[in-house]
This record gives structure tokens, sequence and C-alpha cells, in this order.
């Protein structure tokens, strides 16, 4: 095989791997297209292609993530990770792993580690990568490595996330929760939501945002249910898509321009938590974006007039 020819079966691996390492589509896209250049540009074929090239994204990644880590800390408001509709790398007996650590929640979680623990936590744990190709990817010792390994999997397992298995019922469960939305059934959304649910958006002080996380069930219900049915007057409308291996949904302009999207952790028949994400910067990769102040103008004018 040629080097593009070998590329380009890795690059869905190399994508999934910067992504879960920086939580960012376009980050990860450029770090994927970084190690390529370097890939290509080799005096000599290496004996792996995978083993060069994963250990090539994953250090490009974490000298990004270093860098980043000092942006998050000055970001308005939550951050959340940039959404990802479709992972593109597949493999069935990883597939329970792969699914779980692309959440939202997983991700949020991942943000507590070092990016050397957190690379190593995802190539180990997630890709399965034996120590030794580890060790290699992030210029450690298979030593420090697995000493890394168990600090980061202490992390992770006091908070790691759980989530409904079955597929089917979180689907249904995301189309009543939408309907009610569009309906302003406050009643029908509280029955949706677990008693501690948590609203939290993330606009990155670009759009219109919640100021605070709001908790509890009937704050939630109300919150919602108040806005959602005056975005539906102004021809808003929501498409259900899975967004990082969860439930969502993508609000979009009467242009059909992307205004915001939702995504849901659901666990035991309720959901657990919505997160928002609005940050103009962070929805791009997905399509053209909406003006978010144009419509919430646009809402407040209507509300005046039914007033």
């Amino acid at each position: 095989m040629s080097k593009v020819e070998d590329f380009e079966e890795l690059r869905p691996l190399l994508f999934s791997i910067a992504y879960r390492i920086l939580g960012s589509v376009s980050e990860a896209e450029d770090a994927v297209q970084e190690s390529w250049l370097r890939f290509d540009g080799s005096a000599t074929r290496p004996a792996s292609a995978k083993a060069f090239l994963s250990a090539t994204v994953t250090r490009i990644s974490i000298d990004v993530l270093r860098s980043a880590r000092v942006r998050r800390e000055e970001y308005v408001g939550p951050w959340f990770p940039e959404p990802l509709l479709n992972d593109p790398y597949e493999d069935p007996a990883r597939s329970v792993e792969l699914a779980d650590s692309v959440s939202m929640a997983a991700l949020l979680l991942l943000e507590r580690l070092s990016p050397l623990e957190r690379a190593v936590f995802l190539l180990r744990e997630v890709f399965a990568f034996g120590f030794d190709e580890v060790a290699e990817a992030v210029g450690r010792s298979e030593a420090a490595c697995r000493q890394l390994l168990v600090r980061a999997r202490r992390h992770m397992e006091a908070g790691r996330p759980r989530f409904a298995a079955d597929r089917e019922e979180r689907r249904e469960l995301a189309t009543r929760f939408l309907q009610a939305l569009k309906d302003g059934d406050v009643g029908g959304l509280q029955e949706l939501l677990a008693a501690d649910v948590q609203l939290v958006g993330d606009g990155g002080g670009k759009v219109p945002q919640l100021a605070n996380a709001v908790s509890g069930a009937e704050k939630v219900a109300r919150l919602l249910s108040s806005v959602f049915p005056w975005l539906v007057l102004v021809d808003v409308s929501f498409e259900h898509h899975e967004i990082n291996g969860q439930p969502g949904v993508i609000a979009r302009d009467r242009d059909g321009l992307i205004l915001n999207v939702l995504v849901l952790d659901v666990l035991d028949g309720r959901i657990q938590t919505v997160r928002g994400v609005s940050n103009p910067d962070k929805l791009g990769h997905l399509g053209r974006v909406a003006d978010a102040w144009a419509v919430d103008r646009e809402m407040r004018r209507a509300r005046r007039r039914q007033h």
C-alpha cells in the first residue's frame, strides 16, 4: 500500500484518538492533518504506519491540549466539548468502550486528568493499545505509563457516567422530550426528568445563554417550557440526532442555520442532564451557524406582540 492508502485507512482511528484527547472536532482534524504531513515527510518508511501515526497524532494532541487548557481556564461560563455526530472509527470488539468514552459526560470527566494521563487512559482503556505502544506514543517508559494509568483510572472510576444501554429506549424518551418542549408541557417534561436533573449551557459568552446551571425537575421543566414554544413561534425547527453517542436535538432557524445543540444524559428511564451548546465557534463543523442574537430579538418581539 502507498503512504496515502496507509494514512486513509488509519484516518478514522487517528481522528477518534485526537478528538477524545482534545474534545474539539476542528483541533482533532488539524492534528490528523499535521500527522499526515509528518508521515509524508518522513525520509524512511516506518515499519508500522499505525504505530508511527498513532504516536504522532497522540503527541500532537497532547501539545495542543496543554495550551488549550490555559485558554479553557479563561473561558466564559461552562466549557463543553464540540458536538460530534458520528465517530468515524468502529471496532466491534471495543464498541462499548468507544461509545462510553465519546459521551460529553465522559469527555468532561477526562478534563480532570493531566494531558499525559488522558492520553494513556484512552490509548489503553478505550483503544486497547499494548503498554509498549502506549509508551512509544507518549514518550514515557512502560512503568511510568502503568503509574499514569492507575492515577487516571482512580479519577475516572470516581465519576464514571452510566447510561441507559437500550438505544431504542433513549430514542423514545428523546422523542417524548422534544414533543413536550414544543408543546410547552411542564407536567410532561417534569415526568421525563430526574429529580436532580441539571440544565447547563455553553455559549462561551458569545450568544444569549443561562447565567448559571438550573437544577431540579420542576425548575428545569418550567424554564424549558417557557422558552421553546416561543422558538417554535419564530420558526425554529428541531431535529433528532445522536450526538456524542447520546440522544440529542439540533435546533435550526427558519433558514436552516444551526442555532443550538442539546445533548441528553439518560439513566433509569429519566433524563439526568441537559447540555446545550450554542457557542458558534463550536457549531461551525456541523454547518452554517445562525445569528442567535437575531433569533433572540425576534422572540422578544413576538412576546411583546402577544402581550
